[in-house]
């Protein structure tokens, strides 16, 4: 299709070497100035230079400016997530995970602020989640490294079907997902400047709830697609919808709170891992 080749040749431009070494150094000044400017808010905030929601959690503590880089970083994931989703489902599964690695890592600095070192720690749900996200982010990184140790052991299988028509297609999905993210971008820019969020879970509604609700629908085109251009290899059919059940997961860990969150997250990395070493496993038989 010719709305395909379009949207593939508009695709490689927005995403050239070029464009990418653009956003990735303006990512690290953004990402350094943004910590600064919060920073100095703060202060100014405590020192009573200026009278802002005492109340809001990011107001409160110089750890909480933390937030602000990581929140420019995990910009720049997502950016690059949609770089990868054309490229394999391993490959992009493997982006969200990381994705949600530093989404988790930013709770770690939101958290600390509010730690009671003078109270028992197991009578405090504060400390307990404190405790629950480093524990969790262990496990999270040890399941991230075999999953990627298991993608690079996989050999690659004969490619069937018309491969470029379906990398065209898979551009021309991503694509699409490129204005979503910017306007999803500014609606939670403007949203945390109201400063009507009281809680890290209310951020992630603004942003990764709703961009991830589109990445599942973006996943199912793709695989549907798949079954046009590509392959219908069951071992595929299986690893791709398996993975699709993964971005799932993430998304349902955005609705839920505390332990629950956590246990989704490690729920979908770890099906996932499961998912690719069997795929692995047929890959072997099927190719051999």
């Amino acid at each position: 299709m010719k709305l395909f080749s379009l949207s593939a040749n508009l695709f490689d431009k927005a995403f050239s070497q070029k464009n990418r070494n653009f956003i990735e150094r303006l990512t690290i000044w953004l990402a350094l100035f943004g910590f600064i400017i919060h920073l100095l808010i703060i202060l100014m905030n405590n020192n009573g230079v200026i009278n802002l929601n005492s109340e809001y959690p990011l107001l409160t503590s110089p750890i909480s400016a933390i937030y602000t880089p990581f929140s420019i970083i995990l910009y720049y994931e997502v950016f690059l997530l949609i770089y990868y989703l054309p490229r394999s489902f391993t490959t992009s599964v493997l982006k969200q995970f990381e994705i949600i690695s530093l989404i988790l890592i930013r709770r770690i600095f939101y958290d600390i602020p509010k730690l009671e070192i003078n109270t028992n720690w197991l009578k405090n749900s504060d400390n307990l989640q404190l405790v629950y996200d480093l524990i969790g982010i262990l496990i999270i990184f040890f399941l991230i490294y075999l999953f990627s140790k298991i993608k690079q052991e996989i050999i690659p299988s004969k490619k069937t079907g018309d491969v470029q028509k379906f990398i065209k297609s898979k551009k021309a999905v991503s694509l699409f997902l490129i204005p979503v993210m910017a306007f999803l971008f500014i609606s939670s820019v403007i949203n945390i400047n109201s400063l009507s969020i009281t809680s890290f879970y209310d951020i992630n509604e603004v942003f990764y709830n709703e961009f991830f609700s589109l990445l599942i629908i973006a996943d199912v085109l793709i695989l549907l697609l798949s079954f046009e251009y590509y392959s219908e290899r069951y071992s595929q059919i299986m690893r791709n919808t398996g993975f699709i059940i993964c971005t799932v997961l993430i998304r349902s860990s955005f609705s839920a709170s505390g332990l629950s969150s956590l246990l989704l997250i490690i729920s979908s990395i770890l099906f996932g891992l499961l998912i690719l070493k069997i795929y692995s496993a047929m890959n072997k038989i099927e190719i051999s």
